[in-house]
């Protein structure tokens, strides 16, 4: 267990983005993010929340959007949550938003429990069958989809991240500066 959490570490700070990047995708680079050669559109889904309101990928067009799939099960995704929260706090007078998508199947309560316990106040979407996971070709958890808010995919970042650092906020506004284009 402290050598994996040696190695996230490691990875985490290879990851880094650095203060004076040349560009926003040298920046999206050192960030970690997999970038897309042909920038396509963000399939659109439909997922019903934890108070039962459905929720359109398609209502967040025009915002920088943080498509984040996750589970209770996953401790990398537990320990995340706190720092999202942290974020969406830090960007929120911003056109951005975080979509988390739980992926855990059929368990609800204990996706609840745990969401009033980290008491986010992103959007947090239930998959339990697994149908979005599988439209965006999610194979590890967390994943995380950056999406313009032109709806078309600027990239994808699979494993754990530090969502809270001064370089995720600096990243995300470049995003917000340049029109994520």
């Amino acid at each position: 267990m402290r050598g994996s959490a040696l190695l996230v570490g490691m990875v985490l700070l290879a990851w880094a983005v650095p203060a004076q990047a040349d560009s926003v995708s040298e920046a999206l680079d050192a960030f970690g993010v997999q970038q897309p050669e042909v920038r396509k559109p963000a399939p659109d889904f439909s997922l019903t929340g934890l108070s039962s309101e459905r929720a359109e990928l398609s209502d967040f067009r025009g915002q920088l959007v943080m498509l984040h799939f996750w589970a209770t099960w996953c401790v990398p995704c537990r320990h995340e949550m706190p720092l999202l929260h942290a974020l969406e706090n830090k960007m929120k007078k911003k056109a951005f938003s975080i979509i988390c998508v739980n992926v855990d199947r059929g368990d609800r309560q204990n996706v609840q429990s745990f969401i009033d316990e980290v008491t986010p106040h992103f959007h947090t979407l239930l998959d339990p069958e697994g149908r979005v996971r599988n439209q965006y070709a999610v194979r590890g958890l967390p994943t995380t989809y950056l999406i313009a808010p032109d709806g078309k995919f600027i990239g994808r970042i699979i494993g754990e991240r530090n969502w809270d650092s001064p370089e995720t906020v600096r990243l995300l506004n470049a995003l917000l500066t340049t029109g994520a284009e």
